[in-house]
């Protein structure tokens, strides 16, 4: 009976979900819609994300245009992503709202750098107890006699090589999005 993996392949892609979500939220530089998902702006009583409220553009590398579709909220939009406190500047005009994203200093980017690192750690981190957990599995089914010593060992080195791939991709993940701070 071969080991079914279905269980921690899903971690590792939750995992992997995860780590592609928060680099996406570390700032480069360079302007992105994705910067703005985490900000809730007060409309018609409740907090929405701003993509419900507004289409959000690029205007430039370092620019984004953010248009609410109900002129009314360019002031609650305004606030939200002053409060949010995230570094970016805010300047309303006739059609919305331009969010400046500043360039990035030296001493900057080597900050964002160690985040980014830590992130990349925090995924290897979960997908270790993933791992962790199918090998105690592993040895009680072992135990038990659900599998033969050879089997345990088989999945053992299945298990490896998946973690291997998975660690793989996150470090080309974390190279490219380095780069990216770099450039």
């Amino acid at each position: 009976m071969a080991y079914d993996f279905t269980n921690f392949k899903a971690a590792v892609a939750e995992s992997e979900e995860w780590l592609k979500k928060e680099l996406s939220l570390l700032r480069t530089g360079r302007a992105t819609s994705a910067v703005l998902d985490s900000i809730h702006v007060e409309s018609y009583g409740s907090l929405s994300p701003i993509a419900h409220v507004a289409s959000i553009t690029m205007e430039d590398p370092r620019t984004i245009r953010v248009s609410p579709w109900d002129k009314s909220q360019v002031k609650a939009i305004e606030q939200a992503i002053t409060k949010a406190n995230i570094g970016l500047s805010v300047s309303a005009d006739d059609a919305g709202l331009r969010v400046f994203f500043p360039e990035l200093t030296g001493e900057r980017r080597e900050q964002v750098i160690k985040i980014l690192k830590g992130k990349l750690e925090d995924a290897r981190v979960t997908m270790r107890k993933a791992r962790e957990d199918v090998i105690a599995e592993l040895k009680q089914l072992e135990k038990d006699g659900g599998i033969s010593e050879d089997e345990h060992f088989k999945a053992k080195d299945d298990l490896q090589k998946i973690v291997d791939a998975a660690n793989a991709k996150f470090d080309e993940m974390a190279a490219k999005k380095e780069q990216e701070i770099r450039s």
